[in-house]
């Protein structure tokens, strides 16, 4: 049975890319575009692993929908998710100048695997999701 990755971005020439390589590696994809579909598609597709972007509706949409998947309240709807790895997409740094890495506070980044800086090179996403999944 093949691996169900939610690929979570805005720019959809971006998600077909991404999916369009992960699809030739055998991988199944589902979409979303911004973090309300990711979370509905979360619950509906049951993935296992989240390619999500940061910067969608908001600049920091990407991690305010992190942190709900990994929310530890016992009332979370989406408590049954909170073990699925999360890779980040950013271009972040391109518009900001700010660098994101997996040392920074675990109460800002619950959870997350990986960051991937867009535009993303497949050989690293191949070698993530390998990682992850």
């Amino acid at each position: 049975m093949a691996k169900k990755i939610l690929i979570v971005d805005d720019d959809q020439d971006q998600v077909a890319s991404l999916a369009h390589v992960l699809k030739n590696k055998g991988y199944e994809i589902a979409e979303a575009y911004n973090g309300s579909q990711c979370l509905k598609k979360l619950v509906e597709e049951k993935p296992d692993l989240i390619l999500l972007d940061i910067m969608m509706d908001t600049d920091t949409e990407g991690f305010e929908i992190a942190n709900q998947i990994r929310s530890k309240r016992p009332a979370s709807k989406y408590r049954n998710f909170k073990d699925i790895p999360i890779i980040m997409l950013t271009a972040i740094n391109q518009v900001t100048n700010s660098r994101f890495s997996l040392d920074m506070e675990e109460s800002f980044l619950p959870g997350v695997q990986d960051f991937l800086t867009k535009p993303v090179r497949f050989d690293e996403l191949l070698k993530a999701v390998q990682k992850y999944i």
